[in-house]
């Protein structure tokens, strides 16, 4: 309260004082003259304060705003954001009131804009003018922790002194007043080793804090103001983390690894772990593993997983059974990166001892060489190219077999023989494969030359040696031109040869034409390059509109071959500047090789081959739908079904007596049935006649009345079964009138019955007419 109403005072006190020391009316200077004076009015008023948290009651008076405007119908207005809210003036007198009560640490200043208006028109008799209110600060705040808890950490062993974090309390005074805002600290809880100083820095107070004796930390810290109007205080809590640092030796978990491993162990691969206790981090277990004691420093290593912190052995050499069979030695753990200062003592568990035993196993042959290389001249048959040796490296000594692996020698140009002796059964043409890339098998057989399952490979690279046998050739396809009234040396082209054999640096290539009767001209440079130029000129482009010149290449090899290579040179039309204007279309020169000769005559005799076996099969198809097409008009269209017929002993599926019902005039059709009506068989349905005795025969038609009567009844039955087919008419009726048609039976093969009747009866009896019609 007293210092509120110091505050007060002394507000009120400057306003006096800025109102005693102003003059509302400001002299001119003595130059001027009376009439022309003119009354210049300001604002009266200073900067005004008001404390925070004033108990009295509201409103509380601030300050007094004035101008210098003297009129009875002036009136003071505020506008701002906290004008009419938070702040009020006495429209008369300018006094200006809070009418709440304000907090500083929420807003520190006020600025608002003073008015003075006309009564009755609200129309501005001074220019507005901003004035700011402040608030004094009052010590209400205690000090506050921006988090209630908080992480740090710090090195395991670390000295007297090292910081482990800073914290800071917030006090929402006025930092500016005297102690308003000043904070002390202190620890209330885990001062045994750590403490706090004013700045809020927290250090150590002990260099024995070990992580792998206690990890973590818990510290209380106080906050507090001691002018404060409360007396409060705030608290933080701090989670100290120690961190780890590389001070502990790996110990080994055992005093002896014992290890079995066979013979055929692969070189790298791991055979053993060992394992060793490291109570640090991962990121701290930096553990080295070397073999201290022995002669096999050169045959193992021991690598470090640094994941798992495991020690892994590997054979550096190939293992033999035979001999060695048990290695011994001395291996020990250290850290190189551990720091000695952390250290209390040397544990003598950082040693142990390695024993690794050696077992037999039946082992693949072994080739003396990791590989071979052998050199073979082209266009040679050799009986010897190179061998090859494999040895049984067990005791058994096995005999070893060699062969020569397919897929390597596609062309089977090579052969080896039981003693490993490579031969070329084909010869070679450098040309085509300079080099040959074998695999050789050797395989271990047993007492009776059977492979027993081992087997090993070599790579055999054969080099095949270049020899002259390629005539030299045109170094690339060239068509040149030339000017019909082209003049006499007229360089027509420069051409250059190649050779597919390997040419040397001093090969030297001669070019001759073949033909001297010619309009060309090859001059050689004697540089593997030679200028064709026009000799005479002048060419008969009507005549011959392309020039074939065969060149004669030859090399200087041993022996020296020469080639003929033809140019084709096309006479074109040119304008007076030696342009070509207008050039004949020149058609390549191909050749063709033997082997592709043969390919394409292959490939025609294939294609004749298949389409006269298309035509045949078509051929056999037409052929066969006529025999089909010529049967059904013979047949009535003959149906194939599943039912079987039992032969002449069968009577079930049709009643043979129906032959003799017509010769007794007793035949009768049967009358139509419906499609869908599925009656019993047609001859289950005529009553078999009477037998006639011997001698008798019936009349002459009645086989023609029989065959009428099934005919029709084939033709009016749309459900049953075709019974009009061949069979039937090939019965052989007992008692007909020409007696049996067997041979077995008969006497004698003469006939005066005259079957000439079944010839008006169209096609479909043209069969039995053939049968047995008069010319039979």
């Amino acid at each position: 309260m007293l210092l509120s109403a110091l505050g007060t005072y002394l507000g009120l006190l400057a306003v006096a004082a800025a109102m005693a020391g102003s003059n509302p009316t400001r002299r001119d200077p003595p130059g001027l003259l009376p009439t022309h004076r003119r009354q210049k009015r300001d604002w009266i008023w200073n900067q005004m304060h008001i404390d925070e948290e004033k108990n009295s009651t509201l409103p509380h008076y601030v300050g007094k705003i004035k101008s210098s405007v003297n009129r009875k119908n002036a009136k003071y207005e505020l506008r701002g954001e906290s004008a009419g809210k938070v702040f009020k003036v006495q429209e008369n007198t300018g006094d200006v009131y809070a009418f709440e009560r304000l907090d500083r640490e929420k807003v520190s200043e006020y600025l608002l804009t003073a008015l003075i208006v006309d009564k009755d028109t609200n129309v501005n008799l001074e220019p507005p003018s901003m004035f700011t209110i402040k608030v004094h600060d009052i010590n209400d705040n205690w000090p506050v922790f921006p988090h209630r808890l908080f992480n740090a950490s710090v090195p395991e062993m670390s000295a007297v002194g090292t910081s482990v974090t800073h914290l800071t309390a917030v006090d929402a005074d006025d930092p500016t007043v005297a102690d308003h805002a000043s904070v002390t600290y202190q620890v209330l809880q885990g001062g045994e080793n750590f403490a706090i100083d004013s700045s809020g820095l927290i250090f150590t107070t002990t260099k024995n804090l070990d992580r792998e004796m206690q990890a973590k930390y818990q510290i209380v810290v106080e906050a507090r103001d001691a002018q404060g109007l409360r007396g409060e205080s705030g608290t933080a809590t701090v989670l100290v983390t120690l961190e780890d640092v590389n001070d502990n030796f790996p110990i080994f978990t055992q005093n002896k690894y014992i290890f079995t491993v066979p013979e055929d162990i692969r070189v790298g691969s791991p055979l053993g772990s060992l394992f060793v206790e490291d109570p640090d981090e991962p990121q701290n277990r930096m553990t080295k593993y070397s073999i201290v004691q022995g002669t096999y420093r050169d045959t193992f290593t021991i690598e470090t997983d640094s994941t798992r912190n495991e020690g892994i052995i590997k054979p550096m050499k190939p293992l033999d059974y035979e001999t060695i069979r048990q290695y011994t030695f001395t291996i020990e753990a250290t850290d190189p990166t551990i720091n000695l200062r952390y250290l209390s003592g040397i544990s003598g568990r950082n040693k142990a001892q390695v024993i690794i035993n050696v077992t037999d196993v039946d082992e693949p042959p072994i080739f003396q060489q990791h590989y071979y290389h052998f050199q073979l001249p082209e266009n040679q048959k050799k009986p010897l190219i190179g061998s090859v040796m494999a040895i049984d490296p067990d005791e058994a000594r096995h005999s070893i077999g060699y062969s020569i692996r397919r897929t390597s020698d596609k062309g089977q140009f090579f052969h080896i023989s039981k003693q490993g002796n490579i031969h070329n059964e084909k010869e070679l043409d450098r040309e085509i494969y300079p080099w040959y890339n074998l695999t050789i098998e050797a395989k271990e057989l047993d007492s009776r030359g059977i492979a027993t399952g081992k087997e090993s490979i070599v790579q055999v690279h054969i080099e095949v040696l270049d020899e002259n046998d390629n005539a030299p050739e045109f170094a690339q396809p060239y068509e040149p031109k030339v000017c019909e009234n082209a003049a006499p040396g007229k360089v027509v082209i420069q051409i250059s040869a190649i050779d597919k054999d390997i040419t040397p640096q001093n090969v030297k290539f001669k070019f001759a034409l073949g033909v001297e009767d010619s309009n060309f001209t090859l001059t050689d440079n004697h540089d593997n390059t030679a200028n064709i130029t026009v000799k005479y000129g002048q060419f008969d482009r009507e005549g011959t509109k392309v020039h074939y010149l065969p060149v004669l290449i030859s090399d200087n090899g041993k022996p020296s071959l020469t080639g003929t290579s033809t140019l084709s040179v096309a006479v074109c039309k040119c304008n007076q500047w030696g342009e070509f204007t207008f050039c004949e279309e020149v058609a390549p020169q191909m050749g063709v090789s033997f082997q592709a000769l043969v390919a394409i005559f292959l490939c025609i005799l294939t294609i004749t081959v298949i389409a006269l076996l298309f035509f045949l099969r078509r051929r056999l198809r037409k052929q066969a739908r006529a025999h089909c097409k010529s049967t059904t008009e013979i047949h009535e269209q003959l149906v194939t079904y599943d039912e079987e017929g039992g032969g002449e002993m069968d009577t079930t599926s049709y009643d043979v007596s129906v032959l003799n019902s017509v010769r007794r005039g007793q035949g009768q059709a049967k009358p139509p049935r419906p499609i869908l009506d599925v009656p019993p068989a047609v001859y289950t349905q005529v009553k078999k006649p009477p037998r006639l005795a011997a001698g008798a025969h019936g009349g002459p038609g009645e086989m023609a009345a029989m065959i009428e009567v099934k005919k029709e009844e084939a033709d009016q039955d749309g459900g049953g079964p075709p019974y009009d087919t061949l069979h039937i008419y090939g019965f052989e009726g007992s008692e007909s009138i020409a007696e049996s048609l067997s041979s077995l039976g008969t006497d004698s093969s003469d006939s005066d019955i005259d079957y000439d009747f079944l010839n008006d009866w169209g096609p479909r009896f043209k069969m039995l007419a053939e049968l047995y019609g008069s010319e039979y």
